[in-house]
């Protein structure tokens, strides 16, 4: 069976989450598109694993608000192996049931997404990171990658 997964951090980038690479994740990817998550913002307050002081992304609830990503089909299996690289044993973040619309046709479909579970403040992404987003730039709005563009990083 197939899924819908909801990229909107390092995981936009087709190279991270292309076929080429996951042959080592062992996953078999879908379609690619952009995808829109109302009532959610994008936040740079994961704790990364290094440098010290460096962030990831994360998402929080905000209504009004909008965070825009990659919805990518893969098999259902493929979750377990994301939870692997999203640390879910670990607790860095949590896989949670979202509705997304997708771009292509303005439909919503249930995604599965990743929460941050381990959070602190005054957090920043180094320009490696954020070129990871910036990647998906394909498949994103013109002012929210110029907006992402535009985020202070940490080096």
């Amino acid at each position: 069976m197939m899924v819908w997964y909801f990229a909107y951090g390092s995981n936009m980038n087709p190279e991270r989450l292309g076929d080429h690479r996951l042959r080592e994740r062992a996953v078999q990817m879908g379609a690619r598109l952009g995808g829109r998550l109302d009532g959610w913002r994008l936040v740079f307050n994961k704790i990364a694993r290094t440098p010290e002081g460096a962030a990831a992304c994360n998402i929080v609830e905000a209504p009004g608000e909008v965070v825009h990503g990659t919805l990518n089909e893969m098999p259902e299996a493929g979750l377990d192996v994301l939870d692997i690289w999203e640390g879910v044993a670990s607790g860095h973040y949590q896989r949670r049931a979202v509705l997304v619309g997708r771009a292509d046709t303005g439909e919503t479909v249930e995604a599965t997404t990743y929460v941050a579970l381990k959070v602190g403040e005054g957090l920043r992404p180094t320009r490696e990171y954020l070129r990871h987003l910036l990647a998906g730039r394909d498949l994103l709005p013109a002012e929210y990658w110029e907006r992402l563009n535009a985020t202070p990083t940490l080096d």
